[in-house]
């Protein structure tokens, strides 16, 4: 009486193609033509491929043709698609005195001692804490401390007044809007959202399309709350 027929299955070995035919129940085998052991579940259900890691992304905008250009957080440079020139992403710390332009969308950080003069700086973030003589642009927000002395201009997004520090400016202050939580003395006009924290003292007149102020917060001035014109 013949042998009932076996239930195979067609496997290819994964080293070089080789197909041939192997009984269902089996775990593993040896390649006929060029005698790779071949586990049979592993070719016949392959491991699901390794999700692609996924990074946090942020936006920024191309020096030189303003292309906007989305970037991991943790990059430190990156090279723009439209024009091809490099973006420097990193962050600086100053501890001496230096002359520089920055050009960045790290973080800058003056610090006591740091002293930067003739520059024409555009910076990501900015935190000053010494003296700075020249230009200053924050694309996101300038933190301002009571040792900071500051000879020129300067513009943020964002103008942060810690609490505990002070500080006096001449002219009027034109931000995109500002957090203030310490003393400031000056002419503010904001295009955004002016915040007086509940430690604030502000003398001055100010401008802004919004105006919160804490209780507990200390204003004296003029205060006129619109669309405001920068």
């Amino acid at each position: 009486m013949p042998s009932p027929k076996q239930d195979t299955i067609p496997v290819a070995c994964p080293q070089c193609g080789h197909v041939q035919h192997e009984p269902r129940t089996a775990y593993s085998t040896v390649c006929k033509r060029c005698r790779t052991h071949v586990r049979i579940e592993e070719v016949l259900r392959p491991a699901a491929p390794k999700p692609k890691p996924t990074y946090d992304l942020k936006r920024i905008r191309c020096f030189q043709c303003g292309t906007d250009l989305d970037v991991p957080v943790a990059a430190e440079s990156t090279m723009c698609k439209r024009c091809s020139s490099h973006v420097d992403l990193r962050d600086y710390q100053v501890t001496q005195t230096l002359s520089k332009n920055f050009r960045t969308h790290g973080r800058l950080v003056i610090e006591e001692k740091g002293y930067v003069l003739n520059t024409d700086s555009f910076v990501g973030d900015a935190v000053v804490k010494g003296r700075l003589i020249g230009k200053l642009t924050a694309a996101r927000t300038l933190e301002i401390h009571s040792s900071a002395s500051i000879k020129g201009s300067f513009t943020a997004e964002r103008l942060i007044l810690p609490a505990g520090n002070h500080f006096r400016w001449p002219e009027a202050l034109r931000v995109g809007g500002a957090e203030i939580a310490g003393e400031l003395v000056a002419t503010l006009q904001s295009a955004g959202t002016v915040l007086l924290r509940s430690t604030a003292r502000f003398f001055g007149d100010v401008q802004a399309a919004n105006l919160v102020v804490e209780s507990g917060a200390v204003f004296v001035g003029a205060a006129r709350v619109g669309r405001v014109l920068i």
